[in-house]
């Protein structure tokens, strides 16, 4: 009987782990989130999309679930969009340009520093 219990108590604390992981990057999230929507302005943050990108969507909810003022273009629908996304040294979206900085993808700790720079 000493095996049985020794393995609930490693799946017990397997499962104790994971939860304070999870606990401890949603925290951690929420932090960067107040700390970003702090610091941006309207204006500071525009972000360069594309209808069919699945990161894009995950982007723009993050930003405004956490109530960040951004604007976004799309470069299906907007040809100053797609002439701003073609003068861009990257091809990627999505893509924020911030304060003038280019930023390549979605991380919200790296918009955060370039808006501290």
């Amino acid at each position: 009987m000493a095996a049985p219990r020794s393995l609930w108590s490693l799946v017990l604390l397997i499962a104790a782990v994971a939860l304070a992981s999870q606990w401890w990057v949603a925290r951690s999230d929420s932090r960067v989130g107040e700390r970003l929507a702090q610091a941006a302005r309207d204006g500071d943050i525009r972000m360069v999309s594309s209808l069919t990108c699945p990161y894009c969507t995950q982007a723009r909810q993050w930003l405004e679930r956490h109530r960040v003022p951004f604007d976004e273009c799309f470069i299906e629908r907007d040809a100053a969009c797609q002439a701003t996304f073609d003068a861009l040294p990257v091809r990627a979206t999505p893509t924020l340009i911030v304060r003038g900085q280019v930023l390549t993808g979605f991380r919200a700790d790296q918009v955060l520093r370039a808006l501290q720079r």
